[in-house]
């Protein structure tokens, strides 16, 4: 059985997740710890936990869909009603809670896998509470990853990220890197959940002793408050700077978006990511667009993408690449 590890976090990792499982290998989704919006902010303010939002997509992720319908409507389930409880998701409170039972999130998420009767890992990949640093090309800083999604009239471009206060790459996050036959980054916020995940202290040396491959999935449309204007060798140059090496694999969308799409994304100013790698032998071009639009809940206040990657299409793709490791 192939080891896998999935690392970025939010909805990208959801159809990778959902992929991988279908094929059957052994997960390990290391997710980013960062978030400071919407439900998981709230509850993050209260209680002074590690963000939960992205692990409890991940955890979702690996339930079957056939077998465990129940559990994926559970854990992804956000209330609409009730002063206190509109806009909170039911999987964030589950893990909020078994948090503040075992007061550590590695543990109370094999808790919930256990629970939950799931097959495969997801590990935070920092055991410290963070929050993301903003580095701005003009020299300036702020703290907080929901700052990302400030629709400012001319938003400061981004030079880099960091996380505060420094922290050290969890020790299962470490083991899963040191293990994969196979590592697979993004699709997922360049910003808040691929690099959130990748600047973490120890990564790069996990990286560098790693004799995994790695691909990239590279992301539709690039977001007007973040990645204006990049193309995907921009984003590529600071992922391989991150990990300290070069991918072996670079999958990139190859469907048509249909042109109502792509005006509603112009009329915010976001685009598609542009093809500028001329060639490029590690390219693999397939379909992945999943045919219909996402609508994100009325109760949810945070930014969500219209457009995702299918887990089918990414399925077929990462069947032919994993047979080429056996």
């Amino acid at each position: 059985m192939h080891k896998v590890v999935s690392l970025g976090g939010g909805t990208g990792t959801f159809p990778v997740v959902t992929a991988l499982k279908a094929l059957r290998t052994d997960i390990s989704a290391v997710i980013s710890v960062s978030d400071s919006g919407g439900s998981t902010g709230r509850i993050r303010d209260e209680f002074g936990f590690q963000p939960v939002g992205d692990l409890r997509q991940s955890l979702a992720a690996l339930a079957n869909k056939e077998r465990q319908e129940w559990i994926q409507k559970i854990l992804l389930y956000r209330f609409s009603k009730g002063s206190g409880l509109k806009g909170h998701n039911l999987g964030n409170l589950i893990l909020t809670a078994l948090q503040d039972m075992t007061d550590n999130t590695t543990e109370s998420l094999e808790i919930a896998e256990k629970i939950f009767h799931l097959d495969g890992a997801v590990i935070p990949v920092t055991a410290s509470n963070v929050n993301l640093k903003i580095h701005y090309a003009d020299g300036t800083s702020v703290i907080g990853e929901h700052i990302l999604d400030h629709q400012e009239e001319n938003p400061k471009k981004i030079e880099k990220i960091s996380l505060t206060p420094e922290c050290k790459l969890n020790p299962p996050a470490q083991k899963a890197y040191l293990n994969a036959d196979l590592i697979i980054i993004g699709p997922g916020d360049h910003y808040a959940s691929i690099l959130s995940t990748l600047v973490v202290d120890g990564t790069k040396k996990a990286f560098k002793e790693s004799k995994a491959k790695i691909m990239y999935i590279s992301n539709l449309m690039t977001r007007r408050t973040q990645t204006h204007g990049m193309t995907i060798s921009n984003h590529l140059d600071q992922i391989e700077d991150a990990i300290g090496k070069k991918v072996d694999f670079i999958l990139i969308n190859d469907s048509t978006i249909p042109e109502k799409i792509l005006d509603i994304y112009a009329k915010e100013e976001e685009f598609p990511v542009k093809d500028d790698l001329n060639g490029d032998k590690r390219i693999i071009r397939a379909e992945l667009l999943l045919d219909k639009i996402v609508f994100k809940n009325e109760d949810d206040n945070v930014y969500r993408s219209y457009l995702r990657h299918d887990a089918k299409k990414l399925e077929s793709v990462l069947k032919k690449v994993l047979k080429q490791q056996s």
